[in-house]
């Protein structure tokens, strides 16, 4: 009697899996094409920039290499000339080759004299919110850096003040900096204790903590 129930049983759900797949089948046939299309699509994609960063990796090298080549002997108009180059890649390379070609291309134009060319490329890398955090900051630090005594002592202070935040990796430099800019104000007494303050940092740097210290020991002379 069991094993007849049982057939009846698996018999009424044949006929619901029957019923439901008349009914629903179409819908459950577009889900599943849908799917396979959105597979396919992400794995295009995926090849896409595949294909894309390996191009910009090559056109990112050749140039890199050329001026890497030269080194020293680079002219100061060749530095500028490939600074361009490098700022036409960027302008069509994916986010991290853009990042990278702008930090070069800045670094030429400093080198050259350039220093308007070299802040501007700084400021943009960090307001890029595609860049990547740490090289935002890092972009941050090379402008006030390089901006100390030519930009207002209070436009440098405040792009350095998130920088000097002990959690921020380049606190101990940012601190530099602002203690610098201190010094530029005549505020002595700012300038020794951010001084000491780096002197005494485990988590500066050693040459950091070195200037500290040779700084502390000129104005307490």
């Amino acid at each position: 009697m069991v094993d007849i129930f049982d057939e009846v049983s698996d018999d009424l759900r044949t006929e619901r899996a029957i019923a439901l797949a008349r009914r629903y089948g179409g819908l459950l046939i577009v889900l599943l094409v849908l799917v396979l299309a959105g597979v396919g699509a992400q794995q295009a994609w995926r090849w896409h920039q595949t294909q894309r960063n390996d191009k910009a990796a090559t056109a990112f090298l050749a140039l890199t290499g050329r001026i890497d080549q030269a080194g020293p002997n680079l002219t100061d108009p060749q530095r500028v000339q490939d600074a361009k180059s490098l700022t036409a890649f960027a302008a069509t390379a994916p986010g991290g080759y853009k990042t990278l070609a702008d930090f070069r291309a800045a670094a030429l134009y400093s080198d050259a004299g350039q220093a308007t060319e070299a802040e501007a490329l700084w400021t943009e890398i960090g307001r890029d919110g595609g860049a990547d955090p740490l090289l935002r900051d890092l972009a941050n630090l090379l402008w006030a850096q390089h901006a100390l005594g030519t930009a207002p002592d209070q436009e440098v202070l405040a792009r350095l003040k998130p920088l000097a935040a002990l959690s921020n990796p380049y606190h101990g430099l940012a601190q530099e900096t602002q203690a610098l800019v201190y010094l530029h104000e005549g505020k002595m007494d700012l300038a020794k204790a951010l001084f000491s303050q780096i002197a005494s940092d485990p988590a500066a740097p050693e040459g950091v903590r070195n200037r500290a210290n040779g700084l502390l020991a000129q104005l307490n002379g």
